[in-house]
């Protein structure tokens, strides 16, 4: 089932990401001022980010195929429909649809690997599952960048809809035999468990860690196409730069897991992913010809893969069961407004600073989010944060 699940999502996001770093292109081919480049991603980030928590709960008591179903076919319809977008304007409606399916796909499949693994072995579970994802990511926008250069815009997107046509069939074929997971014992009409989790500490401690690092994240995905662009580097490479942080993000993931089981605390692994994170941004912002952004990207890739993997596995842990689809909503919709937090606002401190400012407070920002952590986990949550037979910590 896991394996499923991987394979699953690494089409997912391979056609998803395919578009990431083409439409800023795409959106500035068709007049869109730098300002406006970082509102159309914002608008996607938004309505992923507010949609995960009740599409979370939805897969909680509905179930988690029909809510993985729903999201592969909104995604799909907008890979076709981006064809059609001839102003920077009509983008945003499209990309707003496109949030609708990653807020559905995203916490479900978390939380689907989450229920399938057992408690001692979390951290590899998540190692693999990210990996799927993340070599999606990373493959993704060196295919996308590949196919602008040689073709165009619209062929980008036209093969990122196909390539989700496809998956739905594989979904349909493969998905249904994990339909046999236990059922959610409450109602849906039950709202005092369904909240609880929000009363919870450690992991809002969590939450508040994904929004800061995913702030960073944003600045990467949203501004290094123009960063890179402005220094003359080359759409293919531009796309290079991209597969180097998701390649170095997907990689380490899988020992990053193995790491995050054996660890007396996982909170370290997640400070230290933090800090190496903050880092590699204030990198990129000084970075000037191509090996500069292949090196701090790379490292940025590094950061997160070291921080997202532990904190993934201790969400899993602080949530309850049948709760976990609203932790994993809540996970998500920090990655999402972390995001679209940095696409909205930095568009406009780059149009007033420049690139080196910009990347810098991002760093700064992050480096905040990793003190909140260590301040706010644990207090009042009692977590086992080792999950090695014989020996847990509180």
């Amino acid at each position: 089932m896991l394996i499923v699940s991987c394979l699953l999502t690494f089409g997912f996001y391979t056609a998803s990401y395919m578009r990431i770093p083409v439409v800023p292109l795409y959106a500035r081919s068709l007049g869109a001022a730098t300002s406006l480049v970082g509102i159309i991603n914002a608008i996607f980030f938004m309505t992923a980010g507010c949609l995960s928590v009740p599409m979370g709960i939805v897969s909680d008591r509905l179930g988690r195929e029909p809510t993985v179903t729903l999201g592969i076919f909104v995604a799909a319809v907008t890979s076709f429909l981006l064809v059609f977008t001839r102003t920077p304007y009509q983008i945003i409606p499209v990309y707003f649809l496109f949030g609708v399916g990653l807020s559905a796909y995203g916490p479900t499949m978390m939380s689907y690997v989450a229920d399938v693994s057992p408690v001692t072995h979390l951290g590899r579970a998540y190692g693999w599952y990210t990996t799927s994802l993340y070599t999606g990511m990373s493959i993704g926008p060196a295919v996308g960048g590949f196919v602008a250069d040689r073709f165009s815009y619209t062929a980008v997107f036209v093969f990122s809809g196909v390539v989700m046509i496809i998956l739905c069939i594989f979904l349909l074929l493969f998905l249904p035999s994990l339909s046999t997971l236990k059922k959610p014992e409450l109602p849906l009409k039950d709202c005092k468990s369904r909240f609880a989790p929000l009363r919870n500490r450690s992991l809002w401690a969590c939450w508040l860690a994904t929004l800061g690092l995913c702030s960073g994240l944003g600045m990467f995905i949203t501004f290094v196409p123009l960063h890179a662009r402005d220094r003359a580097i080359q759409l293919s490479s531009i796309g290079l730069i991209f597969m180097c942080q998701g390649v170095a993000n997907a990689i380490s993931r899988i020992p990053f897991g193995y790491w995050s089981d054996k660890t007396a605390d996982r909170r370290r692994l997640v400070v230290g992913g933090i800090v190496l994170t903050s880092l590699s941004l204030a990198g990129i912002g000084f970075s000037k010809v191509l090996w500069h952004f292949v090196l701090a990207a790379s490292a940025l890739g590094l950061g997160l893969a070291l921080a997202f993997t532990s904190v993934g596995a201790l969400i899993a842990v602080v949530a309850p069961p049948e709760d976990r689809g609203l932790a994993m909503g809540g996970y998500n919709t920090c990655i999402y407004l972390g995001i679209m937090a940095s696409s909205m606002a930095m568009g406009w401190v780059i149009e007033k600073t420049g690139y080196l400012t910009s990347f810098s407070l991002s760093a700064v920002t992050v480096l905040g989010a990793g003190v909140v952590f260590v301040l706010l986990f644990g207090r009042g949550t009692r977590v086992q944060i080792r999950s090695k037979p014989g020996k847990v910590m509180d």
